[in-house]
């Protein structure tokens, strides 16, 4: 015996934008709202985007602008400042260093080194222009990683909340729709009444 499927309701796209006796006003202003939403959501995602990445890309100017590599000496063995310092993830320990700062002070810190680095070996610091050691500024694709990250994460935030603003003003309407009906409901149910019960 062959299963026969029950029929399934024909969609109509785009049926809110069609002239239809059964098309309200409010579908209409919600197609329009869609529509405005989505458009919004693309073209404020896009811009907010292009301008975060490029707030990152000059921030990190900025920053390489304002480090410059500098020649250090280890003091201290950096196999024995393992045991202090902890190793992160590059295999580099924290070690004391020694170096000049352009006015011709000498500074001591804390720099990352390779872990088998003994004492006396020439390293490069990064320092800020009053000497102080900084983070090497990010260069080349770990920058571009960056800005391109931040871009994207700032599209896809503003679009995403568009959007969302987009479902609320949606959810409005349908509310107010279903109001309406619930006071045309209570204007004609007493009728119906009468000639169910007559």
């Amino acid at each position: 015996m062959a299963r026969t499927r029950g029929a399934r309701p024909r969609r109509v796209r785009l049926w809110r934008w069609r002239r239809n006796p059964l098309r309200r006003r409010s579908d209409l202003a919600e197609a329009w709202l869609l529509l405005g939403a989505l458009v919004l959501a693309l073209l404020l995602g896009v811009l907010s985007g292009l301008a975060a990445a490029g707030a990152v890309d000059g921030s990190l100017a900025e920053r390489r602008a304002r480090s410059s590599p500098v020649a250090a000496v280890l003091t201290e063995d950096a196999a024995g400042a393992t045991a202090s310092v902890t190793e992160n993830g590059d295999g580099g320990v924290w070690a004391k260093v020694r170096w000049t700062a352009p006015d011709g002070t000498l500074h001591t810190g804390r720099a990352e080194v390779s872990p088998r680095s003994p004492a006396g070996t020439e390293v490069t610091v990064w320092t800020d222009p009053a000497g102080r050691l900084v983070a090497a500024p990010p260069e080349g694709a770990e920058a571009r990683f960056q800005t391109v990250m931040a871009g994207v994460t700032v599209a896809v935030t503003t679009g995403g909340l568009v959007l969302l603003g987009g479902r609320l003003g949606r959810r409005r309407l349908e509310l107010r729709r279903l109001d309406a009906w619930e006071a045309e409901w209570s204007r004609v149910e007493p009728s119906w009444r009468r000639r169910m019960t007559g």
